[in-house]
């Protein structure tokens, strides 16, 4: 690759890819594939937005992800160099490739499992995101495999696809072991083989149902956020507790997009209109949405509407602090390294691990508990 190369790529690179990931994707290649030796200079921020046509903050953010990724260093009115990367790999025995959807909200505490389990036993990481678009998946998993992983913790796209088990068969032929993390082929029961460890978002619903009914609401709402991966496992959750308790379900959801353009009103009405007391909602900012909602319209949270949570990433921060459903991220990261290291040493002789970790439910302040528990002391 040349420096001509990299800037006929952004230029055919499709308009929905995130620009500066793009470049930053491209240089990575480029170093990996020798274009750039180790501790060679790297094309300035100012050549290489006249030589791409985008712009210089752009270039910025890219050299910015591969300096945050050690794979570039800065040094101060010299310039941007390849970093030397043979220090890690003569001390690690093993090095694992990581391919996450993003680092932020949910994935931190995962990823924060997976370092700390293989920094403990001397291995390297990898790591490699796509920004939700499945679009870039092959090449991020095509570079950890190029740069000499030994196995791959992988959470991909396997939803809103048309055959999901094809995907997976190609992710499990590659010529290193891999563990999916918050992924599996839930629908096969005893037909999936793969190894993986995922949080039991079904289970996590569940309960949350319960505890609401349990302080009193006889029937509880589910508002989601749509066309996401977790939504039909929380809605799988959410309908058998409601066949289980006893009453009809009453499901709404919106898009991302629709959240943030005000949808939270409306929804809100509709669940008023149809007598209910108590909510759950997947996620964080949608609840604190919709409690925000409840605040401007005088419903007061939890006397009148009494609400849960799921994810527990920003539910401490709401104006009334959410009762949330929290899935274990970093004992997840945790296990899913653990796993993975284990079949690297064991081989085929050891067994396929397929884990699920029920998610807990977090008490604060937005379904009541608390206050009846106060209650109860009191009389």
């Amino acid at each position: 690759m040349t420096r001509k190369s990299v800037s006929g790529h952004i230029r055919d690179t499709d308009s929905r890819d995130l620009k500066f990931q793009a470049l930053a994707d491209e240089l990575r290649r480029g170093i990996l594939a020798g274009t750039w030796a180790v501790g060679a200079k790297l094309p300035t921020e100012a050549q290489l937005a006249a030589e791409t046509g985008l712009s210089l903050t752009t270039v910025r953010r890219a050299f910015d992800e591969l300096v945050q990724a050690e794979v570039v260093v800065r040094r101060q009115g010299a310039g941007s160099f390849v970093a030397d990367r043979q220090p890690v790999r003569r001390r690690s025995r093993f090095t694992v490739g990581v391919l996450l959807p993003d680092t932020q909200l949910y994935y931190p505490r995962v990823l924060q499992g997976i370092e700390e389990t293989l920094s403990a036993q001397d291995v390297g990481l990898q790591l490699a995101t796509y920004n939700y678009q499945p679009e870039r998946e092959d090449s991020s998993i095509e570079f950890l495999v190029e740069s000499g992983v030994d196995g791959l913790i992988l959470v991909p796209t396997l939803g809103g696809i048309a055959d999901p088990q094809q995907r997976v068969r190609e992710l499990t032929s590659l010529n290193v072991p891999v563990v999916l993390l918050e992924r599996s082929l839930m629908d096969l029961g005893s037909g999936d083989r793969t190894e993986h460890v995922c949080s039991d978002h079904q289970g996590g619903a569940y309960d949350a149902v319960t505890h609401l009914v349990g302080l009193g609401h006889p029937s509880v709402a589910l508002l989601t956020r749509a066309q996401t991966p977790t939504e039909p496992a929380i809605v799988a959750g959410y309908e058998r507790a409601a066949a289980d308790v006893g009453f009809a379900p009453l499901i709404l959801a919106a898009l991302k997009e629709e959240w943030e353009d005000g949808a939270a009103e409306g929804l809100l009405a509709q669940l008023l209109a149809a007598g209910a007391t108590a909510a759950l909602v997947f996620g964080d900012r949608e609840a604190t949405l919709l409690e925000a909602a409840a605040r401007r319209g005088g419903v007061r949270v939890p006397e009148d509407l009494a609400l849960v949570s799921y994810d527990d990433e920003l539910a401490d921060l709401a104006e009334v602090p959410l009762t949330a459903v929290a899935p274990a991220k970093h004992r997840m990261g945790r296990m899913a390294a653990e796993i993975l290291l284990r079949r690297l040493v064991e081989g085929d002789d050891c067994p396929i691990h397929q884990v699920r970790l029920r998610p807990r439910l977090v008490v604060r302040e937005s379904c009541g508990a608390k206050r009846l528990s106060v209650q109860h002391e009191q009389e």
